[in-house]
């Protein structure tokens, strides 16, 4: 029977499973064989739980049902709902989704009965791989490397989970990149590493230049920063980063290292390390530079911004 029901906070996996099922549909009609719902009401629900197929082959329907889990149906709403997925035509696969915030450690909530009544077909999580799990990331990467027909040194990839984490979307972007600068070579070494990944001292660096003052030196680094990266991705590295910071200022006094890694997702020696080199940081300066640089990225991407390298030169002087 296709039903479905995908949930957790690795999102990119949970996107890459949907993505096997919809490569499998006829891609002369991929206009009408695949739509995406976003936790509909309860009519619109049992109408398309019983959407009929046309003569163009298999349907496959989305339903992000995030709120849908939260609800409370009535008896013979649940009654109506179990019907109709029972009488799911052959036709009609439907993929229920649930994602939530990476790290928080939340789920569905198993006592609901709507819970109860989904999660009898097809039921998978995909949770986020812990920060603490390096032989866990490590063996993924490797997964991943051989899709592009690579292999990573160990030290290359123990360097990529210290700078990224358990980020698996950004570890398949940088592998992929990692695959093009290597080719036609297959080994993927520390130096080419470290020649297209934006380490997290490479970060540390320039932001710490922005908060001293020394804004020649801020510019010195993003013009380094930018042989890796196009500059939006610099700015979103630096938000990224400035968010995990703040968070870590906020937790430093009152949670363990352990604890922080969980919720930063980052491996707790670079919690350490982060530690330590805040000491000296104010906790507004981190704020406001983060704000600062939410107003450059807001500016470029809504147009407003011709120059895109000049608008974030203006942040970083301003």
């Amino acid at each position: 029977m296709g039903i479905y029901f995908f949930y957790g906070d690795e999102d990119y996996l949970i996107d890459e499973e949907l993505k096997k099922y919809r490569d499998k549909l006829d891609s002369s009609f991929s206009a009408m064989n695949y739509t995406v719902y976003d936790n509909p009401n309860y009519p619109d629900f049992i109408a398309i739980l019983r959407t009929q197929p046309m003569m163009f082959g298999k349907l496959m329907v989305v339903i992000n049902c995030e709120k849908i889990l939260t609800s409370s149906y009535e008896d013979n709403q649940i009654k109506e709902i179990s019907n109709a997925l029972e009488d799911n035509t052959e036709n009609l696969d439907v993929f229920f989704v649930a994602k939530y915030p990476r790290n928080e450690g939340k789920k569905p909530d198993s006592r609901k009965k709507i819970f109860k009544t989904i999660s009898k077909y097809n039921t998978k999580e995909f949770p986020t791989i812990k920060t603490y799990k390096t032989a866990e990331l490590t063996a993924w990467i490797n997964k991943e490397a051989k899709k592009h027909k690579i292999i990573i040194d160990n030290d290359a990839i123990q360097i990529m989970i210290e700078q990224i984490g358990n980020n698996l979307r950004e570890f398949s972007v940088e592998i992929e990149k990692l695959s093009l600068l290597a080719y036609p070579e297959t080994k993927i070494t520390t130096k080419m590493v470290n020649q297209i990944c934006i380490s997290n001292q490479d970060l540390f660096n320039f932001t710490d230049y922005i908060m001293k003052g020394e804004k020649g030196k801020a510019l010195t680094e993003l013009k380094r920063l930018l042989d890796k990266k196009h500059p939006l991705e610099i700015l979103a590295a630096t938000q990224t980063m400035l968010r995990k910071w703040i968070l870590i200022k906020l937790k430093s006094s009152n949670l363990p290292s352990s604890e922080i890694s969980k919720l930063v997702g980052q491996h707790e020696f670079v919690i350490k390390q982060t530690m330590q080199k805040l000491k000296n940081t104010q906790l507004k300066d981190l704020v406001h530079l983060k704000e600062t640089l939410t107003d450059a990225e807001y500016k470029i991407k809504s147009g407003q911004s011709i120059d895109i390298i000049l608008e974030v030169e203006n942040a970083i002087i301003r």
